[in-house]
C-alpha cells in the first residue's frame, strides 16, 4: 500500500499482521522486550511498560523503547503526525521529548486516519496556544557526516508503526 512505501521510503517498519490482532501483537512484543531487560515506557491504554512518565524530561534519556498513539499519518511520504493529545494529557511542554529521546519508538496508529497527501494534513490537526505538533517521518537520519547515513544521530534508532 501506499503508506507502507512511504513509511519505508524513511526507515520506518509498519507491523499490520493478516490474521491476528495488532495490539495483541505489540502487548506480546512488549512483554519480549521487558523479559529481555529492556526500558519500555507506554502512552498507549492497555499496553503496559516497565517505566513511567518522569517530572524531568531528561529522565528519560535511558527509554529503550517509546510506544505513543499517533493522530494520523501521511501516506504519499510517511510522515506521521503526534501532538499533545497523543501525551495522555502530560505536561506537553515537559513531555514532548519522549519521541525523540528514545532510543526507539513505536507508535500505534488506526488504519482509518491516514490521508492521501500534506495538503490532506491540515484538516487533521487541532492544535491550540501552547500545544505541541509534530510530524515523524521514521527514525532520525542524517547525511552530513563525510555524507555517510547515519541512523539515530539525533533521535530514535527505530521507528516502528503498528496499524490497527
Amino acid at each position: 500500500n501506499r503508506f507502507e512505501k512511504g513509511l519505508t521510503s524513511v526507515t520506518g517498519e509498519l507491523i499490520y499482521p493478516d490474521n491476528a490482532n495488532s495490539i495483541d501483537l505489540l502487548k506480546d512484543n512488549v512483554a519480549k522486550l521487558i523479559s529481555q531487560g529492556m526500558q519500555v515506557i507506554s502512552l498507549v491504554d492497555g499496553i503496559k511498560g516497565n517505566q513511567l512518565m518522569t517530572m524531568h524530561p531528561h529522565e528519560l534519556k535511558h527509554i529503550d523503547y517509546a510506544i505513543m498513539p499517533a493522530r494520523f499519518a501521511v501516506a504519499e511520504n510517511g510522515a506521521i503526525w503526534v501532538d499533545s493529545e497523543q501525551l495522555n494529557g502530560l505536561n506537553a511542554k515537559t513531555h514532548r521529548v519522549l519521541p525523540f529521546i528514545c532510543e526507539n519508538l513505536v507508535l500505534v496508529l488506526n488504519k482509518d486516519n491516514i490521508v492521501a497527501t500534506m495538503h490532506d494534513a491540515p484538516a487533521n490537526m487541532r492544535l491550540h496556544a501552547g500545544d505541541f505538533g509534530t510530524f515523524i517521518a521514521g527514525p532520525s537520519k542524517t547525511a552530513d557526516i563525510e555524507q555517510a547515513l547515519v541512523v539515530g544521530a539525533h533521535g530514535a534508532f527505530s521507528l516502528k508503526v503498528y496499524l490497527i
